[in-house]
């Protein structure tokens, strides 16, 4: 006669033995998931914390700050990295292979739309900024066999361009017509998709170039210390004052502010994403020959749980917030009073530990299972070629 308890705890294990290998085994990139997880935290922080536009190193009050604009351009970096490991990464598929892949992308990107107009409708009063996921997701099909140079080159001249056109595009009088506003949340203009493909790009071309190499960790680190170094540095030097933004073409592009699009946030808060990226991976990755990861990668396991779970991570922290402001407030849209109810700690509390607890006992997030299933049954066919294409966001 067997013991019930004894069952269930060896079905248990085995459980987590495969669940534990699949987010700490050398199939992932531990740095990835660490770094979607603090974009994903600094998104929740955006949102709910009382944050201003400036950092100041020498005044500590500043800091939490950092994470206004930045944390979602982190994000969409983070996008166009995992575009490139789900394509091959540094060996990129090829022939029938890309075709399945960027078929796959394709409906993964109208499955993202749905999602976020559904997490509009919530009534939540913010950008959700899935809709742009969806049309970068688009846009970056064609790239997906450009080779590394035209990549990063060409995400270079798009950030350098396309926030000079962003001022004209957003000058329009059809965002001021209500149409124009239903549109702007249709397409999640307030991330603008002919600025934020750089991201993506960027993100995808760090990805070809394989990021699993200390080199190119490194070099993203350095270039992306680099950018920030300028484009904040610039907006510091340059005199201009923060009305001129709303008085003038050149200050709405000479600008870092976040959320502006401006030329100087667009080097800036991308260098300071490709640095993010480049350090998560470089201190999470093996410190010596034979080991999976360094111990700072264990240590911040919780915070790769979330990461590893992006999708379903960043609808529940929304959900959740829905809920509880209509419950308590009796208003989903009620920032100020849901903000002054300090909801920030609970909310990330609840989504670490919830995340872990997920990722190690029951594996991939709801979401992206779910859209990894219906991607493969809608679009049969092989698609990856590499074993880096395993990478990707689970």
């Amino acid at each position: 006669m067997t013991d019930p308890a004894s069952d269930a705890t060896g079905a248990v294990r085995p459980r987590l033995s495969r669940n534990g290998i699949q987010l700490n085994g050398a199939g992932r990139i531990a740095g990835l998931d660490f770094a979607r997880g603090l974009a994903i935290i600094g998104m929740l922080a955006a949102h709910l914390l009382w944050l201003g536009d400036d950092v100041v190193l020498a005044d500590p009050s500043t800091w939490s700050n950092i994470a206004a604009g930045r944390s979602s351009i982190l994000f969409a970096t983070l996008a166009g990295v995992s575009l490139g490991l789900m394509t091959g990464g540094r060996h990129p598929a090829r022939g029938a292979a890309m075709g399945v892949a960027r078929r796959r992308i394709a409906l993964r990107a109208a499955l993202l739309w749905v999602l976020g107009v559904l997490l509009i409708g919530t009534g939540v009063p913010v950008y959700v900024i899935l809709p742009a996921y969806a049309v970068l997701f688009l846009l970056a099909l064609p790239a997906l066999t450009l080779s590394t140079r035209v990549v990063l080159v060409l995400a270079g001249v798009l950030a350098v361009v396309m926030p000079f056109a962003q001022v004209l595009l957003d000058a329009l009088p059809f965002w001021g017509t209500p149409i124009g506003e239903s549109a702007a949340l249709m397409i999640g203009w307030q991330y603008p998709f002919p600025v934020w493909i750089a991201f993506v790009l960027a993100g995808l071309g760090i990805a070809r170039a394989g990021l699993q190499r200390r080199s190119v960790q490194v070099g993203a680190v350095l270039a992306g210390g680099a950018l920030a170094a300028l484009g904040y540095g610039l907006n510091a030097a340059s005199g201009l004052a923060a009305a001129d933004e709303w008085t003038s073409f050149a200050g709405a592009v000479w600008t870092a502010r976040p959320h502006s699009s401006g030329l100087l946030e667009v080097i800036g808060s991308g260098g300071f994403a490709l640095a993010v990226i480049g350090g998560c991976v470089l201190v999470c990755g093996p410190w010596w020959r034979g080991s999976v990861m360094s111990p700072a990668g264990w240590i911040v396991l919780p915070v790769r749980a979330v990461g590893a779970m992006p999708l379903s991570a960043y609808t529940a922290q929304l959900v959740i917030w829905a809920i509880a402001a209509a419950v308590i407030l009796g208003d989903p849209s009620d920032l100020q009073g849901f903000r002054d109810l300090d909801p920030f700690w609970p909310i990330t509390a609840v989504l670490i530990v919830a995340a872990t607890v997920w990722a190690l006992t029951i594996g991939r997030g709801p979401l992206e299972a779910a859209t990894d299933r219906v991607t493969r049954v809608l679009v049969p066919g092989r698609a990856d070629t590499a074993a880096e294409t395993r990478l990707g966001p689970r």
